[in-house]
């Protein structure tokens, strides 16, 4: 990884989404995964734990297989963007070809927070959170945004967040994670499935 810690700033805890439904050089989706939280765990980024691994449908549902989901949750004293560029660089080290949005993917890891920081301001924050559906399909940002301006509303992200960080509480929204989580449509929560089941 090229980034190196900022000295002078205190670590913050911050949560990644992984997720993978296609093969990479580390095998498929649930291998590349695992693989991944050990290539986060780097020296400056550290993982302080992670979660189960689950299954749930591509987004939109049925354009594509199924995806393995999984939640770190980790520390650094990396800024946002430093984070996030050893992210990208994680994804390439798995084979990621950014070639469209929609589109399978050996490895897609998404910061979701840092603290509880609202990045790049709360306004443009508040403005991306309350973009219609139709519109999120059509743009994307220029700048990061933190908390993820989605997260909120997708249950193969909190299904697995509620394993690791159940109480951090979203800066905007004032909610937690089982709060945000408790929102959602108990349907689409249930398409969340655990990858190996305990038996009964």
């Amino acid at each position: 990884m090229s980034q190196a810690s900022e000295p002078n700033l205190p670590r913050g805890n911050f949560l990644v989404s992984l997720g993978s439904n296609a093969e990479s050089r580390a095998g498929g989706p649930a291998d590349t995964v695992n693989a991944a939280f050990s290539s986060l765990d780097n020296g400056s980024i550290n993982v302080l734990a992670r979660s189960r691994l689950y299954v749930s449908p591509f987004v939109p549902e049925g354009a594509q297989p199924d995806v393995v989901n999984a939640v770190a949750l980790c520390e650094s004293k990396l800024t946002a963007d430093a984070i996030l560029s050893c992210l990208h660089d994680i994804e390439a080290a798995f084979d990621r070809q950014r070639i469209g949005r929609w589109t399978n993917r050996t490895l897609d890891l998404d910061l979701l927070n840092l603290d509880q920081k609202m990045l790049p301001d709360q306004s443009t924050l508040r403005e991306w959170v309350e973009l219609p559906l139709e519109k999120q399909r059509t743009r994307t940002p220029e700048t990061l945004l933190l908390p993820h301006p989605r997260m909120q509303d997708r249950a193969f992200v909190l299904v697995p967040a509620l394993d690791v960080a159940p109480d951090w509480r979203h800066p905007l929204l004032g909610k937690t994670i089982r709060e945000m989580l408790a929102d959602l449509d108990p349907a689409d929560v249930a398409k969340v499935r655990l990858l190996n089941p305990a038996p009964p």
